[in-house]
């Protein structure tokens, strides 16, 4: 489309006015939009909500890829790519309910349970981008991990505000709770948390121990009671099963690989 001193001049104006309010798609799309415009002679109104839209959209995917930086995933796993099919004890409808991110709202935990490989942290991370792409406020790390960082940060006089900073979070997904044992000032400081949280923001768990073991990982069997008292009440609990999935998918690869004479 040929400008005229009109159209340049507008554009030039265009151009400052979006970088004093920093709206850099809107500069960026502002011409070729016109263009579709003119030709499909869409009103004045139409051009400039497809402009603001564009400027939406764009904000909109900067800020959820924000959000799953921050949550400092090991990696990306999403709810689809979950093998429902090879997780008998799994519902897929509750599932599907997780989905949708009602849980969030009302501040219910969600507990994994289940051996090694059986999926627990596929689930506990995909929970976390599923509602990272709901642009909530989300953090993942293991329970070995956030308990030497309360440590640390009470050793600086600095525990009030992490607490407070884990608090706000819309969901704080803690894997390998069952790995490692916690000593009592960690569980303590781990309590803390919780207590923050309770009733008001999400905690998904992945855990390799059912409840009634929880004392082997927490010495002090007052504080297991009131631990398993919050992360159970309102809570989701999945059981994904004895049988490593990981374990059977290597083995029927090398069996595909290799088959029996």
């Amino acid at each position: 489309m040929t400008m005229t001193m009109s159209d340049n001049a507008a554009q030039a104006a265009i151009g400052a006015a979006t970088r004093r309010l920093q709206l850099p798609v809107v500069r960026s799309h502002v011409a070729p939009l016109a263009e579709t415009a003119q030709r499909a002679k869409h009103t004045y109104l139409g051009y400039l909500a497809e402009v603001l839209a564009a400027e939406v959209d764009a904000r909109d995917l900067t800020r959820r890829a924000r959000r799953v930086k921050d949550a400092r995933f090991p990696r990306i796993k999403r709810l689809a790519q979950f093998d429902l099919g090879a997780a008998p004890t799994i519902n897929p409808a509750t599932i599907a309910t997780l989905a949708s991110g009602a849980y969030l709202d009302a501040g219910e935990p969600v507990v994994l349970l289940g051996d090694s490989g059986t999926g627990k942290t596929h689930l506990l991370l995909a929970l976390g981008q599923a509602a990272c792409e709901q642009d909530r406020r989300v953090r993942y790390i293991t329970a070995a991990q956030l308990t030497n960082e309360l440590v640390e940060a009470a050793d600086d006089r600095r525990l009030s505000k992490i607490v407070a900073r884990y608090g706000r979070l819309d969901l704080l997904c803690l894997d390998e709770l069952g790995y490692v044992k916690l000593d009592n000032r960690g569980a303590e400081l781990l309590f803390q948390i919780l207590t923050e949280r309770e009733e008001r923001n999400s905690i998904a768990i992945a855990t390799n121990l059912p409840f009634s073991e929880w004392g082997t990982v927490i010495a002090d069997p007052r504080l297991v009671a009131a631990i398993v008292d919050r992360v159970t009440f309102n809570a989701h609990i999945i059981q994904t099963g004895a049988d490593s999935y990981r374990l059977r998918t290597t083995t029927n690869r090398r069996t595909t690989r290799n088959p029996p004479r």
